[in-house]
């Protein structure tokens, strides 16, 4: 049988079951498959539709509605090829940073809060955009700056509903979703991959270094495996300073390869990035990293215990 017949069959039999709090998972021939979705994987969705479980591939899924506790539904957008985001896949070919700072210049956008300026990056047309953690630590209050071409210029636009979705404060990553409401399709970037770069290859980075907003610099690869504090950066000689965090580092295809997060202080062309895989590794367990309003700086989200069984007083 095969996966449509299979899908076909369930959605029929899925009628005479009552859920609740029923999630939806939209396909591209236009059915749905209607349950409780259990698991959540990067090729695949794990639904319990009632009288068998389904494990739906990700490339035939356009969109999953998902139900909150008050029953309205949630929407977990997904890109043209079904993924929260978009990476490269082929080797890239290089092209000029002044054409490409061009194209992607809607893409990375200015993080603000109180206590700061950050940069960041959209990874879905709805939205979603990546920064820093340490951007965001300890604020509720963030504003999004937006740069669109009109007429050969870029117009700022702000965007004061921003939701934190995610944190991961030991990779220091935030997925942050613009939830304005009105608020247009988002121009998002394509993530590449940072373990096919080479040491002296071209990379620039695009930011708001000490609040100069859309500056672009431009560097060398400089090392892949730089060891700070435990964890592996990429190094480059590409300028990196205060308010470049959470901006993207792009190869000379417009891919991010990384995030700029540091600099060494008392040194020049000394910056470092997260690379983009451990990017990719966040978007894809983006719920086990859900933020929680009980506990801001907490980047996992913990199972409730199991309830005890009550003993029932003896009748004496």
């Amino acid at each position: 049988m095969s996966l449509k017949q299979h899908l076909a069959i369930a959605s029929l039999l899925v009628c005479g079951v009552q859920f609740n709090f029923a999630d939806t998972i939209q396909l591209k021939d236009k059915d749905a498959v209607t349950g409780k979705i259990l698991a959540e994987k990067p090729d695949a969705v794990v639904v319990d539709v009632g009288y068998t479980v389904l494990i739906v591939p990700r490339n035939v899924i356009t969109r999953i509605v998902k139900a909150n506790e008050t029953n309205t539904p949630v929407v977990a957008p997904l890109t043209d090829n079904g993924q929260f985001y978009s990476a490269s896949t082929k080797p890239f070919a290089a092209r000029d940073v002044s054409s490409l700072v061009k194209q992607i210049g809607e893409s990375v956008v200015q993080v603000r809060t109180p206590e700061g300026l950050g940069s960041g990056f959209f990874i879905n047309p709805d939205g979603y955009l990546i920064t820093n953690f340490h951007v965001i630590e300890g604020e509720t209050e963030i504003s999004v700056e937006v740069y669109r071409q009109a007429d050969g210029n870029l117009n700022r636009e702000i965007y004061k509903q921003v939701k934190i979705i995610a944190i991961n404060k030991f990779h220091d990553l935030a997925l942050l979703q613009i939830q304005d409401k009105n608020a247009p399709k988002f121009k998002p970037v394509l993530l590449g991959d940072s373990d096919a770069l080479n040491v002296g290859d071209s990379v620039f980075a695009i930011g708001s270094p000490l609040g100069l907003e859309r500056t672009v610099t431009q560097g060398i690869l400089s090392t892949k495996t730089r060891q700070l504090e435990g964890e592996l950066y990429l190094q480059t000689s590409a300028q990196i300073n205060p308010g470049n965090s959470g901006g993207p580092l792009f190869n000379l295809a417009g891919e991010v390869v990384g995030v700029t997060n540091m600099k060494i202080t008392f040194g020049e062309g000394l910056g470092f990035a997260i690379p983009v895989e451990l990017v990719k590794s966040f978007l894809d367990h983006r719920d086990a990293f859900a933020y929680s309003t009980d506990n801001p700086n907490n980047p996992y989200r913990y199972l409730e215990p199991p309830s005890r069984t009550k003993s029932k007083p003896t009748d004496k």
